[in-house]
């Protein structure tokens, strides 16, 4: 008997799973940029608004809410409905409230919007992955996660170039969502997964999948739903917490200097209008990460990589807190983003390999939960150190050794995944 990866690897070819990366890349671009635009946003409504620090974040931390109650929801719409069905709705719901927010006319308005838009940004990203995961040969799989995540950097660099060219009129950074309606009918017609296919209606759907009669007998999967305290029974448990507590650094980490990097910057010298050219070189170098990142995932192991990644995070933001001139913050920043969006593409390719097809959907999300709810805290905590007179040295020495931390765990305590069957 075969298993459903090996089916996928025999029935499925490599110029379709690389349409699927392609396509999927493209919806996760309009996450990150809807995500991202807060960086360059956030300063000019606190302007025109006459809002303090804590409403900046508050505007932040809505979108991080939404964000946290989509990834509480996608792994049962994703395993629910499937996997089309999920990609579909979360995509629609982050560019329609995101291209809404242009329209805001106050503060409470835009964090409701932001809320909502959120909550597809939230849901998006781990729907999309798993979508891709279980659309891909096992010997592909890594790179093709990192590649999916890398599209992040490219999303953010293109609306960080939308962004400096565009404000101060920053309502079009929201309207510029609008062009994703093109979309929607291609994600429409994208298929079901082989695997989800399998566990909800058999063989003869799987046959319908992949278009053609499946000769082999196959491993079937279990078919009962299983609930999220699955993930914390003795063999999933000690996978789960580190992963956990790997995605709440890393998004804790991530969005506590990209939300405020402009005023980051600003504090320590940089003027205003060249602090968002800062911010956007930072995210330039977030995609030679991603890359750097699915090369040596498949060359290193998940684990290697991964603690690497985490402790070069910390280092540059040791070196981002201490170093002086225009031309060593900017570098050391990059660095810094180099390495943290590396861990980013990382995640997401380790996370989906330490569960089971069933369980899958629901340990994306909810290791995407302690990201969300790391990226609620974030920016207050920046906001709440500078507003306290707190030095950057000291703000971002405490963010550099929960990275070190966190890449030391993952040393000690992960399980290497590389080349094994996930079914």
């Amino acid at each position: 008997m075969k298993r459903i990866d090996e089916i996928v690897e025999k029935y499925v070819d490599r110029k379709t799973q690389r349409k699927f990366l392609m396509l999927t890349s493209i919806a996760w671009m309009f996450d990150a940029a809807g995500v991202m635009l807060l960086s360059f946003v956030l300063p000019y409504v606190i302007e025109e608004w006459k809002l303090t620090s804590t409403q900046g974040a508050a505007i932040a931390s809505a979108t991080f809410l939404g964000m946290l109650l989509g990834a509480l929801s996608v792994g049962f719409v994703a395993d629910l409905l499937g996997r089309k069905t999920s990609n579909l709705l979360f995509f629609v719901v982050t560019i329609t409230f995101t291209f809404l927010s242009g329209f805001s006319k106050s503060f409470s308005a835009l964090v409701v919007l932001r809320a909502l838009s959120g909550f597809g940004y939230g849901g998006l990203m781990p729907s999309f992955n798993a979508y891709l995961s279980e659309f891909t040969s096992t010997g592909l799989r890594g790179r093709y996660l990192v590649l999916l995540e890398s599209s992040w950097a490219v999303g953010s660099i293109l609306i960080g170039l939308f962004s400096v060219l565009v404000l101060p009129n920053w309502r079009w950074i929201f309207w510029i969502f609008g062009l994703g309606y093109i979309f929607v009918p291609v994600f429409s017609r994208m298929p079901e997964t082989p695997k989800y296919a399998l566990l909800r209606g058999g063989k003869n759907s799987l046959e319908k999948v992949l278009g053609r009669k499946v000769e082999e007998e196959i491993v079937p999967p279990k078919k009962e739903r299983v609930p999220i305290a699955s993930l914390l029974k003795k063999e999933h448990l000690k996978d789960t917490l580190l992963i956990w507590f790997v995605w709440f650094v890393v998004s804790f980490v991530y969005y506590a200097l990209f939300t405020w990097a402009p005023r980051i910057f600003s504090s320590q010298g940089i003027s205003v209008l060249r602090s968002s050219w800062f911010t956007f070189y930072m995210m330039v170098a977030q995609l030679p990460g991603y890359l750097s990142a699915a090369y040596f995932i498949e060359k290193w192991g998940r684990k290697t990589s991964l603690g690497v990644y985490f402790i070069g995070t910390g280092a540059a933001a040791l070196l981002w807190a201490n170093v002086r001139g225009d031309v060593s913050l900017l570098v050391s920043a990059m660095v810094l983003s180099f390495f943290c969006l590396g861990v980013w593409g990382l995640v997401y390719a380790y996370t989906p390999e330490l569960y089971p097809t069933p369980l899958r959907g629901t340990g994306n999300g909810a290791a995407g939960v302690w990201a969300r709810v790391a990226g609620m805290i974030a920016p207050y905590y920046t906001g709440f150190m500078m507003e306290r007179g707190k030095s950057i040295a000291e703000t971002l020495s405490w963010i550099s050794a929960m990275a070190v931390a966190a890449g030391i765990a993952v040393l000690i305590f992960g399980r290497e995944t590389k080349g094994r069957y996930i079914d």
